[in-house]
């Protein structure tokens, strides 16, 4: 009745479980599967074997082209790196060029990208890798150099990965994580699956202090036939089109409690593709012998593929997006570039609400505030950002967007277009550290703004503790967070009245 009472119906069943002598208490054997959960290690007996292709089947050459962080990207950067110490930054000093820049794989090990046979239609995503945590399971450790063996699926994407790098993490410590795919386009025997996968490495070894690279996301496509047999076309890279697509953390110390450095930075080029088409490792004849795979001249035998005909397909641009709203459902909501998204405001007179961030807001990392404290840009996008009522008052009044501070700045230095400076200028002049909600007129006129650390601060508090009115919408929905972040918007509508009118 005690245990019932501290832990609750479910508590105590979890508790039970991990009891397995009934003693009311856990002793470190039973607490392992926790702490392994935790740590993201599995226990050996949850490793699946990994399918033995057909070594006759055919092979897929894969090059990786990779250049090095640009080091003066990182904001720590501006004063030299002071109290930052050499030896933390070693791994990411040395790492310089592909760890394995040339690799032969079995065309059957990309098995793991065929769609299951529920998701056969296109722009429907299906994990490849399913991510297991979210808000309320926290976070793996940051305390740890050396990958889990992977298992399944993770395999194929461990050893891609490891081109780059032989420290890959297929599972980042922070949601959401894992790989998710969709049918780009479909012929008779061929797909083209599109991909994006969550997934960081580290970069020092003992006795130095983990450094983790996570950069933003890894996207790209896979054309291969539905036996997967045959790949005709792969290609896997980082995407190098905002200013900054790398976050890097690192501990000061050798304990999980360790304060955590975070900075960001730009990584010009991480990319994997394949050189052609996948070709047999073993030729016959039409009588079924083995015969060389050279010519009597000794050059290569040329092989000639049949030119594939698709029946249907969408553009790379709506296949993406769905990969983005499957990893975060706050992108039901279109998040336009910061210029384009006040002409559209203008157009269809609504107004503007942008986030401004130091890190980005749709990539996997923490963003701002280094554990055990989530970013508040991730909180945002895992809860208010995705709950239904915002969703729909956010489609309905408003033209969103989200910018990088860095983004901004250079944007409120260009002179070319005063009109684009100017709105920079203002947007600046109302941020604070890490991110900042703003919602204001097509104009670029900021009518009402909160930081969301002061957000995250009020909406954790006790409604009776807040002296403001901040809660009055408590009453119509369980969450105070929702609850809030709508009377904001609410009253950015309330407050721009005058000027819409006019």
């Amino acid at each position: 009745e005690l245990a019932l009472k501290s832990l609750g119906s479910e508590g105590l069943f979890l508790f039970s479980s991990l009891d397995t002598n009934n003693d009311l208490y856990l002793s470190p054997e039973e607490f392992k599967p926790i702490a392994e959960k935790l740590m993201g290690v599995a226990p050996i007996s949850e490793f699946e074997e990994e399918e033995t292709p057909d070594p006759s089947g055919e092979t897929l050459s894969i090059v990786a082209k990779f250049q090095p962080l640009v080091m003066e990207t990182m904001t720590k950067s501006k004063d030299g790196f002071l109290g930052i110490s050499h030896v933390a930054l070693s791994g990411l000093r040395n790492w310089t060029a592909p760890a394995a820049p040339m690799s032969v794989m079995l065309a059957r090990q990309f098995k793991a990208f065929l769609p299951p046979k529920n998701k056969l239609d296109l722009g429907d995503p299906w994990w490849i890798i399913p991510s297991e945590l979210n808000i309320f399971t926290g976070y793996l450790s940051n305390n740890r150099f050396y990958p889990p063996p992977p298992k399944g699926k993770e395999i194929i994407i461990h050893r891609l990965l490891s081109m780059f790098h032989p420290r890959p993490f297929v599972k980042t410590r922070f949601a959401p994580q894992g790989a998710v795919a969709c049918i780009q386009a479909v012929s008779t025997f061929y797909y083209t699956i599109a991909f994006r996968i969550h997934a960081e490495f580290q970069l020092n070894e003992p006795p130095d202090v983990p450094f983790w690279f996570s950069p933003g996301q890894f996207t790209g496509h896979i054309i291969l036939s539905k036996d997967s047999s045959h790949v005709r076309e792969f290609k896997l890279f980082v995407p190098n089109n905002r200013s900054l697509n790398v976050d890097m953390e690192w501990l000061y110390g050798a304990s999980e409690s360790s304060n955590m450095e975070v900075d960001i930075g730009y990584l010009p080029q991480m990319e994997l593709e394949s050189t052609g088409p996948s070709i047999p490792s073993v030729i016959h004849d039409e009588n079924g012998n083995v015969i060389d795979s050279r010519d009597p001249s000794g050059e290569p035998i040329q092989f000639v593929f049949e030119e594939i005909t698709w029946q249907q397909e969408i553009p790379w641009e709506e296949a993406a997006q769905k990969l983005e709203v499957a990893m975060y459902p706050f992108k039901k909501v279109s998040y336009l570039p910061f210029t384009q998204a006040f002409e559209r405001a203008k157009a269809e007179k609504k107004l503007v609400h942008s986030i401004l961030l130091w890190g980005a807001l749709d990539d996997h990392k923490p963003l701002s505030a280094s554990p055990p404290m989530p970013g508040s840009g991730r909180t945002l996008r895992e809860t208010v950002l995705e709950s239904s009522p915002i969703l729909a008052l956010l489609n309905e009044s408003f033209i969103s967007s989200w910018s990088l501070v860095k983004e901004l700045e250079e944007l409120q230095t260009n002179r070319e277009n005063e009109f684009y400076s100017k709105l920079a200028d203002l947007h600046l002049e109302k941020y604070n550290f890490p991110v900042e909600m703003i919602i204001c007129l097509p104009n670029g006129t900021v009518i009402h703004h909160i930081n969301a650390n002061y957000f995250l601060d009020i909406t954790s508090m006790k409604p009776e503790d807040v002296e403001s009115s901040i809660f009055s919408f408590s009453t119509n929905f369980e969450d105070p967070s929702t609850a809030t972040y709508l009377q904001f918007l609410k009253e950015g509508l309330q407050r721009a009245k005058p000027y819409l009118q006019t």
